[in-house]
């Protein structure tokens, strides 16, 4: 029997006029990919990064592991095990990838940054850092800069970071941006084993992938989701091909 890993009920967010987020519900599922689609500008990340603690929602309430962190930081809902990747790369660019993971490892272990010299040579980090890499295909280009990587690569640095972390669940932001055929392929693959080790919420355009992988999916419009179901529910509902899959044809 599954139980749910994370639940959002109701979440609202606005900016001014523009209501991003409208009483948006969802939820995850130990051992499933839930897809979010949506038109651009539907407020996807927005709502990611309400589930992440990235942005604090007007109403509404957040579950995670059966515990309410409406009210938590990012850095708190990070440390009890939720993993996220980012639309637009948030890495150190002049680090190398190792670096950037070791980084993710420094603080799921809560280490101090000031001894970083001491730090790099610690197996406690270096270890799952190269473990991840090697994840996602990267474990020859682990003493790379970030910043001469490909946008592909560093996109697969982001999944190696947040696989470092150990997480209960993964937020995945269009991860599949920049990857290429081989790239896209590989980074299914991989998704597709990860969902009985972590459930995966997955915002990702590349609908070939979206409907490869996910268990079920949510169609988010206007702030609303506006439908969720098995690919098969969700490719057949008139409203969806209306409002999304019938005008990205």
């Amino acid at each position: 029997m599954t139980e749910l890993v994370l639940e959002a009920r109701g979440l609202t967010k606005c900016f001014g006029a523009v209501r991003a987020t409208d009483g948006a519900s969802l939820d995850l599922r130990t051992g499933e990919i839930h897809a979010l689609i949506g038109p651009n500008g539907a407020g996807k990340s927005t709502l990611i990064a309400q589930l992440a603690g990235a942005i604090a929602p007007d109403a509404g309430t957040i579950w995670f592991a059966g515990r309410e962190v409406t009210g938590l930081s990012m850095a708190a809902r990070a440390r009890a095990g939720l993993g996220r990747t980012f639309q637009i790369s948030s890495l150190a660019l002049d680090l190398s990838a190792r670096r950037n993971v070791m980084m993710a490892v420094q603080g799921r272990l809560g280490s101090s940054f000031r001894f970083w010299r001491r730090a790099r040579q610690e197996a406690a980090l270096v270890t799952p850092a190269d473990a991840a890499l090697a994840r996602v295909g990267l474990g020859e280009r682990a003493h790379i800069a970030v910043g001469t990587l490909s946008h592909g690569e560093r996109r697969l640095v982001e999944v190696a970071a947040a696989l470092a972390l150990e997480p209960r669940l993964l937020l995945l932001d269009e991860p599949m941006a920049g990857l290429g055929l081989d790239g896209t392929e590989a980074l299914t693959q991989l998704l597709a084993k990860l969902r009985d080790e972590c459930p995966i919420l997955l915002i990702e355009h590349d609908m070939d992938a979206v409907f490869r992988l996910a268990d079920r999916i949510s169609v988010l419009v206007s702030g609303r989701v506006i439908a969720t179901g098995p690919p098969a529910t969700i490719r057949e509902d008139p409203a969806v091909q209306a409002a999304y899959l019938g005008t990205a044809a």
